[in-house]
């Protein structure tokens, strides 16, 4: 008996070893920060200003503001989990070119902002710049596009459980944090500590113009949650409004092997929601 009862705490503790382990080392996984500044947007000839901006909790966070000329919108652009704002200076380019002045948060921990990256953390850094975008900058809500990259676009549907914006794409987005992992479906939520970023349940209750992008040849997130998220979109409420644009290339740079297609697919939902012309 007492061999028996030993065998099932030491079970037991292994597996909260286990579970410990797992959520210690999960930010390790999740985001891969840069605080390198390789280039700034006056590399390609765009004036910008660098932002400081303050979370709810204090940390202090690095932007920058792109202006483009007769804006049609504003596009509050969030990038994936790897480097930092400066390696995203050909997105940075194409969105200007489509007549947006971009907004680009640098998560905690990552360039010259303070802390170090978490879930809830970053969630945060969210909420604070689209604070930045509305109250200081006082640009209405409307008139703002939120966009996400990879896990950008994660942190970009967790924003949209507080804030209704004028329209939101997602590209190249997980369906779920627990669908990254090798973890079966069930238990995943459990080891990781929760259902994170669980990105089409919060679709469902999407009611803004939304724009999935995905390519059948990404070689981190499969195709099929990227149309997990698109078909989902709405669905509790029946919204319409979306439209799912199919790429090609690989996960970091499908949307420059697509140049063309990226572009013209942007321009037509910008223009359809947001009005006049683009490059």
């Amino acid at each position: 008996m007492k061999k028996k009862m030993f065998i099932l705490y030491l079970g037991l503790g292994l597996i909260f070893l286990l579970l410990i382990g797992i959520r210690l080392v999960l930010p390790r996984f999740v985001f891969i920060p840069s605080t390198d500044i390789r280039a700034t947007p006056m590399e390609i000839d765009l004036p910008f200003d660098d932002i400081t901006m303050t979370a709810s909790d204090n940390v202090r966070l690095q932007a920058w503001y792109i202006p483009a000329v007769n804006a049609r919108a504003t596009l509050l652009f969030f990038h994936g989990n790897s480097g930092n704002i400066s390696h995203r200076l050909d997105s940075l380019r194409i969105f200007n070119e489509l007549g947006l002045s971009v907004f680009i948060p640098s998560y905690r921990g990552y360039a010259q902002s303070q802390g170090r990256p978490s879930i809830k953390g970053v969630n945060l850094d969210a909420l604070a710049a689209w604070k930045w975008l509305t109250e200081d900058k006082q640009i209405p809500a409307e008139n703002i596009i939120v966009l996400g990259q990879s896990l950008g676009g994660a942190v970009a549907m967790e924003l949209m459980r507080s804030v209704t914006p004028g329209a939101i794409i997602l590209e190249s987005t997980f369906s779920s944090l627990a669908d990254m992992t090798p973890f079966p479906a069930p238990v995943a939520p459990m080891l990781l500590g929760g259902d994170f970023w669980n990105t089409v349940k919060t679709a469902r209750d999407l009611n803004v113009p939304t724009l999935c992008i995905h390519s059948q040849e990404d070689d981190v997130i499969p195709y099929s949650q990227g149309r997990r998220i698109f078909e989902a979109a709405g669905s509790n409420g029946n919204f319409n409004e979306k439209t799912f644009l199919e790429i090609q290339g690989g996960h970091n740079s499908g949307f420059l092997e697509s140049l063309n297609i990226y572009t013209d697919g942007l321009n037509s939902f910008i223009t359809k929601y947001f009005g006049g012309t683009g490059p």
